[in-house]
């Protein structure tokens, strides 16, 4: 039944990319089309989990946890496009989203997993949507720099109509950040109170990772309110933030579990 759904859900993420880019060649009626048919891929990959769950428990090894995160990124992505004209950034977190349905569906789910403590599901949670809002801020802020070196050099016309506002992106950008940034912090403490044994659990790395992102975030909101950044420096502390929480969480489970076969 999970494969069936996650097919499902996979085909309809893909569909939804092509009606997005399709809207940004040449701006037609469609949009109410694309994101209904996103909400449907998210609600038959967020099922697929469900079955799972229902049947053998949690499980956050490495292909479960990359298809949660994209199932989050897909559904934020859809949630933020329905309020602001930013589908565009579908064009990315929907194929993504595609892949871990896909990966999902054809995992071995073999055993039942043990549930966790309340107090490692919440960590587990706020790390998830941590990352899924701040992959999101990520993409609005690519978003934003095609934006500002097209003004730069004079190319307004090419993005008119696929884009929104650059104020209005650049609003959205720190808000997410900001969000973001809230998640991380609880994710950091969550994580500082209730996981106590970091070396057993291979976690140092990911650790030194996660609070280096944290800081980047940190330092960018405290210039955004201090120093008024903006613009690309700030799609810029964005990019490196994203690319040391990828690393963090889904690089290291990668390596541990795919490559060092380490999934204790």
């Amino acid at each position: 039944m999970s494969l069936v759904l996650t097919i499902a859900a996979a085909i309809a993420y893909l569909a939804c990319a092509a009606l997005v880019a399709r809207r940004m060649r040449q701006p037609v009626h469609g949009r109410g089309l694309a994101l209904g048919v996103a909400a449907l891929a998210v609600a038959l990959h967020a099922a697929a989990h469900a079955a799972v769950f229902a049947r053998l428990g949690p499980d956050l090894h490495f292909v479960p946890s990359l298809s949660l995160v994209t199932l989050a990124i897909a559904g934020l992505a859809t949630g933020i496009a329905l309020r602001r004209p930013v589908e565009a950034i579908g064009i990315v977190a929907f194929p993504l989203a595609a892949l871990g349905a896909v990966a999902f569906g054809t995992h071995a789910h073999a055993t039942a997993a043990a549930r966790p403590e309340w107090q490692i599901a919440l960590h587990v949670v706020l790390a998830l949507s941590a990352f899924a809002v701040l992959f999101i801020a990520a993409l609005v802020a690519v978003m934003l720099e095609v934006q500002e070196r097209a003004l730069r050099e004079r190319r307004v016309a090419s993005i008119m109509g696929a884009f929104p506002p650059l104020t209005l992106v650049e609003g959205l950008l720190f808000h997410l950040i900001a969000a973001g940034f809230a998640l991380l912090s609880a994710t950091v403490l969550t994580g500082v109170l209730f996981i106590h044994d970091w070396f057993a659990q291979h976690l140092v790395h990911k650790t030194v990772l996660t609070f280096a992102a944290w800081a980047i975030f940190g330092l960018l909101i405290f210039g955004r309110w201090r120093w008024g950044w903006r613009g690309i420096r700030a799609a810029r502390f964005t990019l490196a933030g994203i690319t040391l929480l990828l690393l963090g969480f889904l690089g290291s489970k990668f390596v541990l579990e795919v490559l060092l076969q380490r999934t204790g």
